[in-house]
């Protein structure tokens, strides 16, 4: 990726947060709540990957229950 890309990405997500910001942290408080009751967060997630980046998920998944362990 070259630096011209890196930060045009970081202007899209910037701009998608912007958007997104009034339900934002309304969808990753849900997630939240599910994911620690360990309640199932498919329904949820689809509903705030709309509204949140991958990042942003990813963080509440990880301060929710640790670090992403596949099922073996």
């Amino acid at each position: 990726m070259t630096h011209r890309e890196k930060h045009q990405q970081i202007d899209q997500l910037r701009a998608f947060q912007g958007i997104h910001e009034g339900k934002r942290d309304h969808w990753l408080e849900q997630l939240q709540q599910v994911a620690a009751k360990r309640g199932n967060t498919f329904e949820v997630l689809m509903e705030a990957v709309k509204h949140c980046s991958l990042g942003e998920v990813s963080e509440v998944f990880y301060r929710t229950g640790g670090a992403y362990r596949r099922n073996m």
